[in-house]
């Protein structure tokens, strides 16, 4: 299964699914690729400059640079006329760049999008997509919750918690009870956790 997943700014916009999505692009080589533009990666720093007007401008550039690191094709052309049957207007260019990419895949936390009939790709929220990554590649998955686990290790004295709490907040019940799973059995193998 190699999908071509074009990846919306809402995915891109939130930490924990921004994280989930580069660090299993990295671990799952050749099990899916991530295409989105420019378009998407302005929004993305629109909305996180919105939100943290405070960061400093070498906090933008590094983030836009790592995100730019796992995407496999920075879509820099496409028709934005061509027919679209989505309620918000404001997401044409989004599915006239997963058309014009030929995406087999659309990763968005947008429900409106979600819920718009489309012919030429599945439209799939993180805790599906996240899942069927786990379905197919679960060594990867664990090798990305003891990465992820050693992030939150330097937040909180209970990171396994922050972790499932974290994909719970950003929108993904099924996928955080895997990764609850994963790190109980890490926990017996290894006692990391």
């Amino acid at each position: 299964m190699h999908q071509r997943v074009f990846v919306d700014a809402n995915v891109l916009c939130s930490r924990t699914l921004r994280d989930w999505t580069c660090l299993l692009r990295a671990r799952v080589d050749g099990l899916f690729q991530l295409h989105t533009t420019e378009d998407v990666l302005a929004e993305v720093l629109h909305t996180l400059r919105r939100l943290h007007p405070e960061r400093p401008g070498g906090a933008v550039t590094r983030l836009r640079a790592a995100v730019l690191a796992s995407i496999d094709e920075l879509v820099d052309d496409f028709d934005a006329t061509v027919p679209y049957a989505g309620n918000d207007p404001d997401d044409r260019h989004v599915h006239a760049a997963a058309v014009a990419c030929r995406a087999d895949v659309l990763r968005t936390q947008d429900r409106g999008l979600a819920a718009a009939p489309q012919s030429h790709y599945l439209v799939s929220g993180c805790d599906a997509f996240f899942t069927r990554i786990d379905d197919m590649a679960p060594a990867a998955v664990r090798d990305v919750c003891l990465q992820q686990v050693e992030y939150w290790a330097t937040r909180t004295s209970h990171p396994a918690e922050a972790l499932v709490a974290a994909l719970h907040d950003a929108g993904c019940p099924v996928f955080a009870n895997r990764v609850r799973a994963h790190l109980a059995a890490i926990g017996n193998d290894d006692h990391r956790c």
